[in-house]
């Protein structure tokens, strides 16, 4: 019997990826409709929405996110793992104009004379890897044992539009605290005006004049003996309102010392950045962020 040679198939794959560069402005479901004529809008529009679509190496879900020239653009033909990690920062949502991080406790905001490495700095090698005259401007700001969701500005423009009108912009912002106290203090609104002495301590106040009005609503999710779980929604933002208001109520926030707490069960003060509820500055789209409620928070009432 003759013989005959085996033909070698090589199994046809797509690829992983598709990388395509941007060369004049445009807005991106545009482009990628320009790129593959053949797909339907909807079907783009999944791309985006399955975060399969990378914008200069930062997952893209908006469709009208505005394109410049020299933009890289990266197409995953399997869904990406949503987040990326920059020494313990996740990035949750990055765009042209704005960057959402999920911040870990012990890792300050900005830099103090005794500490460089901060959330501010890592996020600003970050966008500059991509290139070099890329600067981010501080929003918001979280203590450094409070973990959770911040935004950054990627230019002084949107800072402005963001911080100019805040109550309107931000319309969800949500905490999650385990507090320590001798009976639950169920659900409600609390204020006071709220001052600082030469100790940097804040403190409430009946004083108008000396002190900026801070109202914060809560509410109780579980107790568990001297334990509550509280969810807080900040209806004005002032330094240290919640740990304060807290303190006030006779709740004060597990592990902070410097408001009454002496009992620390996280190493580290429980108080977490739960939701972010924005108005985008430029797309007026509405933005809503959810991050994980840390688990030793949880363990505390099973």
């Amino acid at each position: 019997m003759p013989y005959r040679a085996k033909k070698n198939y090589k199994r046809f794959e797509k690829p992983k990826v598709t990388n395509l560069e941007v060369t004049e402005p445009d807005e991106l479901i545009n482009f990628l409709m320009k790129k593959f004529p053949d797909r339907s809008h909807n079907k783009v529009k999944s791309w985006l929405r399955n975060k399969t679509v990378e914008l200069n190496g930062a997952v893209v879900t908006l469709y009208n996110q505005k394109l410049i020239a020299g933009d890289k653009i990266l197409i995953h033909w399997k869904r990406i793992a949503s987040g990326r990690d920059l020494k313990g920062i996740t990035i949750v949502y990055e765009d042209s104009d704005i960057i959402v991080i999920n911040k870990p406790a012990g890792m300050l905001s900005v830099a103090t004379a005794k500490s460089n490495e901060t959330a501010y700095s890592i996020l600003s090698q970050h966008i500059k890897e991509q290139n070099p005259n890329n600067r981010i401007f501080i929003v918001h700001r979280l203590d450094r044992e409070t973990s959770g969701l911040m935004m950054f500005a990627k230019s002084e423009e949107i800072q402005a539009l963001l911080q100019d009108d805040w109550k309107t912009n931000i319309y969800d912002r949500r905490y999650i605290a385990v507090t320590a106290g001798d009976k639950p203090i169920g659900d409600g609104v609390y204020e006071s005006y709220l001052a600082q002495n030469k100790a940097y301590v804040v403190y409430s106040t009946k004083d108008r004049e000396n002190g900026q009005l801070a109202v914060t609503h809560y509410k109780t999710l579980k107790t568990k003996g001297r334990y509550s779980l509280m969810e807080i929604n900040l209806e004005t933002g002032r330094k240290n309102q919640i740990r304060v208001h807290m303190s006030d109520l006779g709740q004060p926030i597990i592990g902070d010392k410097k408001y009454g707490s002496k009992e620390n069960l996280f190493n580290r003060i429980g108080l977490h950045a739960w939701i972010l509820g924005f108005t985008h500055p430029r797309t007026h789209e509405k933005m809503h962020f959810e991050s994980n409620i840390p688990n030793e928070f949880l363990k505390v009432f099973e």
